[in-house]
């Protein structure tokens, strides 16, 4: 008997080795077993438990939710650097090519314009209307905004006449005087139309050799500044694991029915781009849903699993000139200029965890406030890096721009890393729908090909 059951042994051994080192090379499984085991901390420091004073909750609560605090400070730190430096390097890399840039990159901008848009504003309806926040704001004292509320300053005031008297101030207010002060007040679009500017004059620059140390300067801090997210990353289970305690040992269970029906509703909001994804190829790209599906299949599991749209570029590459018939030169062009620019599913998602965090606290955003959050997040995502992680520092400092109380921002960080990999998955589809529809206009391939031979 002790024979048979030492292989038995040396079996299981094996396999939790295994195991061990599956979970120590993914983060995603990381993530999850601190959400879980913060799940099960949160319950026993509960008041349904009863096993301790609400006092000693609330100490204990701090304690073990400050790795997520010095998370989203690492995260805060970075933030600005990260976006600006992106978004000029995003459009300094059309300018190797102008003519092609011109021809092909003018359609990109329009598909990527309209669907980011209506991706956004899908996001926000879902959310204002299934109000998965709501299922806890009750639970909450009502925490103070951020910053004031100007809708509750000027309540008797027509909303309508108030926005036709205040809008020409505001569109010209876009335009930052002084973006280092933008940058410290987290004014997170000031920022992104500055940076915007930067890489449209360096674009336009007749002589790109003097520009490129600030180019070589940018690249650097965007390494920095990637670096840092990298270290945050490594420790968001431990993030995941104390926020994630410390809220529902202040809310309870019942906070939980809110992080699913969060959950569903970015999901439902994904599903509903992709579904407008296949309506444009089949509409614009002559091709049928199910024959795009089997192409684009293999990228999709692919952009799943790494959560990075970068990563899948080559693969990417490869469908679309194999599987979509796309041109070598439209593809190779197309292809990675869409991975930086074309985030519609991150743009879907912030704005559901933005609305969902505002409902968490107890904060009313009026019509015009929601549309100017989605158009933030829509010049947001031009040049983000598809890389994993980067989203929830757009959005931690979209939240603090509104001046929205970051409290509920960890039911959108323990459940960030599944989402990720599913928005990542849409953006990849969104890439190569572009890249399909644009081959599909024949006359100004034909055109571009000429120009290359």
């Amino acid at each position: 008997m002790t024979r048979a059951r030492a292989p038995r042994r040396i079996r299981y051994n094996m396999l939790t080795r295994q195991l061990e080192g599956w979970v120590r090379t993914r983060l995603w499984a990381q993530v999850l077993i601190g959400l879980v085991l913060g799940v099960g901390a949160g319950l026993l420091l509960g008041p349904e438990a009863g096993l301790v004073s609400r006092g000693m909750a609330a100490t204990l609560g701090e304690w073990m939710a400050l790795p997520g605090h010095i998370f989203l400070a690492m995260i805060k730190m970075v933030l600005m650097p990260l976006v600006a430096s992106s978004i000029i390097l995003g459009l300094a890399a059309g300018a190797a090519d102008p003519a092609r840039l011109r021809a092909v990159g003018g359609r990109l901008a329009v598909f990527v314009g309209v669907t980011t848009t209506a991706a956004a504003a899908l996001g926000a309806f879902l959310t204002l209307t299934f109000k998965p926040g709501a299922l806890v704001a009750a639970e909450f004292v009502p925490i103070p905004r951020l910053r004031p509320d100007p809708a509750e300053a000027a309540a008797s005031i027509d909303p309508f006449a108030q926005m036709a008297a205040e809008a020409p101030g505001m569109i010209a207010a876009l335009v930052p005087d002084n973006p280092l002060a933008s940058m410290v007040e987290s004014e997170m679009l000031a920022v992104v139309i500055f940076s915007i500017f930067l890489g449209a004059a360096y674009v336009a620059s007749p002589n790109k050799t003097r520009l490129d140390p600030l180019i070589r300067v940018l690249e650097g801090l965007l390494e920095v500044a990637m670096t840092v997210v990298k270290w945050a990353m490594y420790i968001t289970p431990y993030a995941v694991f104390g926020l994630t305690a410390q809220l529902l040992a202040r809310l309870g269970a019942e906070s939980l029915v809110a992080l699913g029906a969060y959950v569903a509703t970015v999901l439902a909001g994904l599903a509903g781009l992709l579904v407008m994804y296949y309506a444009a190829v089949a509409l614009f790209g002559r091709m049928s849903p199910l024959a795009f599906q089997r192409a684009v299949g293999e990228a999709q599991l692919l952009a799943f699993s790494t959560s990075s749209s970068a990563a899948v570029i080559p693969l990417s590459i490869r469908t679309a000139v194999e599987k979509l018939r796309a041109p070598s030169s439209i593809a190779s062009f197309v292809i990675p200029l869409a991975a930086t620019v074309n985030m519609a599913g991150t743009a879907l998602y912030q704005a559901c965890a933005v609305i969902f965090v505002a409902q968490i606290a107890g904060v009313s955003l009026d019509p015009f406030q929601v549309a100017f959050m989605v158009a933030t997040l829509v010049a947001a995502s031009i040049g983000a890096p598809g890389a994993p992680g980067v989203s929830i520092a757009i959005l931690s400092g979209l939240i603090v721009s509104f001046g929205i109380p970051p409290y509920g921002l960890v039911f959108v960080l323990g459940v960030d890393r599944f989402l990720d990999m599913a928005r990542t998955a849409v953006n990849v589809t969104g890439d190569l729908a572009a890249t399909r529809i644009l081959t599909r206009n024949g006359e100004e391939l034909d055109a571009a090909e000429a120009r290359q031979s």
